[in-house]
């Protein structure tokens, strides 16, 4: 895994980073931006590599249990490489006897790291069709902030973008932007969605609160307002 990251500076107190990884290049491409973000908030790293082994395949594969073994310890040996290469302290875990996203949320119950990293997307796409999105999966289930990577993705940190709907959700994830854009010295970006015309009052009002509570942080902020509901795709 090559240096391909800008110097990064540390947005938040993470001392602790756990990074999912399925061996994928979209895997190994979170590994890469959780080991510079560990370098630069000096984080240690716990990798996991979950090991699922569909009980309908092992049947008619008695030997597919081990197979897949050999292939997750040899990737998550690919990983620990890499974190030694940059001075990055590592442990792997490879849980298995759970479908995928449950063991990584399981795993995340029982360590607590400060931030969750994961591709978006691994694997083949009979594999997604098989066990479902795991990272979407992930996201829904999983009681710590999670930081998706999308493919060939970097992370600088130089613009952070932070949606709100007025929730309380919302609020959680807009205190911890404006935090972040404030430490890493970000400009951040506020959206609020009128999907109808009779939104749009509420929408600027939520955008007003963003710019207030910038300006008082003296964090440099953007406000956009779309308007109507985007067409499925």
């Amino acid at each position: 895994m090559e240096n391909i990251f800008p110097v990064l500076v540390c947005p938040a107190q993470w001392g602790k980073l756990m990074v999912c990884t399925d061996g994928s290049d979209e895997g190994q491409n979170a590994v890469a931006v959780a080991l510079e973000l560990a370098r630069a908030c000096d984080s240690q790293v716990v990798a996991v590599q979950a090991l699922h082994v569909v009980p309908e395949f092992q049947a008619v594969a008695p030997d597919l249990r081990a197979t897949l073994g050999k292939g997750v310890q040899e990737n998550m040996a690919v990983v620990k490489a890499a974190a030694d290469k940059l001075g990055v302290a590592l442990k792997t875990v490879t849980p298995e006897g759970q479908t995928p996203h449950a063991a990584i949320v399981a795993t995340a119950e029982k360590i607590r790291p400060d931030l969750v990293i994961m591709g978006r997307c691994g694997k083949s796409a009979l594999a997604r069709i098989l066990m479902g999105n795991v990272t979407a999966r992930v996201i829904g289930n999983s009681p710590i902030n999670v930081l998706v990577v999308p493919r060939g993705g970097m992370i600088g940190f130089q613009r952070i973008l932070v949606a709100s709907d007025g929730s309380a959700y919302s609020q959680a994830a807009w205190e911890l932007a404006l935090a972040m854009a404030k430490q890493a010295k970000s400009r951040l970006i506020g959206v609020a969605v009128a999907p109808e015309e009779g939104d749009i009052i509420e929408a600027k009002g939520i955008i007003r609160r963003m710019l207030t509570a910038a300006n008082r942080a003296r964090v440099s902020f953007k406000g956009v307002n779309p308007q109507g509901v985007a067409p499925d795709t």
